[in-house]
C-alpha cells in the first residue's frame, strides 16, 4: 500500500467557537480498509462530509482521489461512492429502477448499465427480485444492494457511514465479504462503525475522541500498545 488516495494535513473545522475537527492529520492508501471510529459527537461525520466534498474545512490541506477539497469538489464526487446507515436506496422503486437511477447519476451509458446490472443481479442472486420494490426486501438484501450501487461506477473510494447498523451478525459478516472483495479490486474503503469486532477487519483504524485523533494504527498494534485483548478494550481505554 503505497499510493495515497486520501491525504489530510492539519484539518480544522469550526462551527462558531465549537471545534468539531481539531487538527486532524492522516493518510489513507489505495485498496486499504480504513476504520474511522469514535463515539457519537467525536467528529467523524463532520470529517466524512468534508472528505466527500459536501462541506468545507475551516483550514488544513486535504486531497481526496488526488483532488483538492477546496477547488475540486465536483471531481471528488465523481470519484467516490457513499453509503449511509439508511442505505440510500429508494423504497418505492424496484431493484432495477434503483440501479438505473444511480447509473444515470454516475453518467454510465445505457449499454454499460445493462451489462453491469445483469452481472450485479447474478452475483447478489437477485435476478428473480429485480422487479420487486426495495421496501419489500429483507434488510440484508437491501444492504448488499446499497453497497453494490455505491460502487457501481467503480469509484476510487467508497465511504461507508455505519453501514451495518441494526443488522444481525451473520448478515454483517456477509456484508464484510463484499467489502473485502471491493478492496481486493483496488477500491479504498473508508468505514465508520459502532461495532468494535468490525474494527478488527480493517487494515488500520483511527479512533477519535472530542474532535481529535487519539490513536491510529493496525488493530494488532493498537491492542499491543493499550495492552488490550480486543478492540473493545482499546476503545474503552481511549474513551475514558
Amino acid at each position: 500500500m503505497t499510493e495515497k488516495i486520501i491525504t489530510v494535513k492539519n484539518l480544522i473545522k469550526k462551527f462558531g467557537s465549537f471545534v468539531a475537527n481539531d487538527d486532524l492529520s492522516f493518510d489513507v492508501y489505495k485498496g486499504e480498509i480504513f476504520g474511522f471510529l469514535g463515539a457519537n459527537g467525536a467528529g467523524k461525520t463532520t470529517a466524512i462530509r468534508i472528505l466527500c466534498g459536501l462541506s468545507s474545512p475551516t483550514s488544513g490541506e486535504l486531497k481526496v482521489a488526488g483532488f483538492d477539497v477546496y477547488r475540486e469538489t465536483e471531481k471528488i464526487k465523481k470519484n467516490i461512492g457513499y453509503m449511509s446507515q439508511k442505505f440510500s436506496l429508494y423504497e418505492d422503486l424496484t431493484v432495477s429502477e434503483n440501479i438505473q437511477l444511480f447509473a444515470g447519476i454516475y453518467g454510465i451509458s445505457s449499454k454499460r448499465r445493462k451489462e453491469k446490472e445483469a452481472e450485479l443481479l447474478k452475483k447478489l442472486e437477485l435476478e428473480d427480485a429485480k422487479n420487486k420494490l426495495i421496501g419489500s426486501l429483507p434488510l440484508g438484501w437491501k444492504q448488499k444492494l446499497a453497497f453494490s450501487v455505491a460502487i457501481f461506477h467503480d469509484p476510487k473510494i467508497v465511504f461507508l457511514d455505519e453501514p451495518t447498523g441494526g443488522v444481525d451478525p451473520v448478515t454483517r459478516r456477509k456484508f464484510w465479504d463484499l467489502i473485502y472483495e471491493a478492496a481486493n479490486n483496488g477500491i479504498t474503503v473508508f468505514v465508520t462503525t459502532h461495532y468494535m469486532d468490525e474494527a478488527e477487519y480493517c487494515n488500520r483504524v483511527s479512533i477519535m475522541e472530542a474532535g481529535k485523533i487519539e490513536a491510529l494504527d493496525t488493530p494488532a498494534k493498537l491492542k499491543e500498545i493499550y495492552n488490550a485483548k480486543n478492540m473493545d478494550e482499546v476503545f474503552l481505554k481511549i474513551a475514558r
